[in-house]
């Protein structure tokens, strides 16, 4: 599947030897900073953006050499992107209400989304 012009079923690309992602696609997922939850959908093993994103939006700094994830907002239509550094694990059993959720992820198991099957 593809939006805005990214492809969202396949595995993440691999990190580095020196980036570990500590979260995964279809986990759920706390922002600290504006006490959001949300689920993943894709990984960066590093910052994919550009500069003036980075510039406008990033404001506390975070670093572009770590993990940056893709999220889907709980009960939004926004999807985010977060550095690793925002996010904590979300330990509530809760689902995620989402209208992205069946196009990107599959089941809802033990508290998280199984990732999707590539279909290339």
């Amino acid at each position: 599947m593809k939006i805005s012009g990214r492809v969202y079923h396949k595995q993440p690309e691999s990190v580095s030897k020196n980036t570990w992602a500590q979260f995964s696609i279809g986990q759920i997922v706390h922002h600290k900073l504006f006490d959001y939850r949300g689920v993943i959908f894709d990984v960066d093993p590093r910052f994919k953006g550009s500069d003036e994103w980075y510039e406008q939006v990033a404001r506390s700094r975070p670093p572009k050499n770590k993990p940056w994830y893709h999220v889907l907002v709980d009960d939004t239509t926004h999807q985010t992107y977060v550095a690793e550094r925002h996010l904590e694990k979300d330990d509530g059993q809760l689902p995620i209400n989402h209208p992205l959720i069946e196009a990107l992820l599959g089941e809802y198991v033990d508290g998280q989304y199984q990732p999707r099957q590539s279909v290339n």
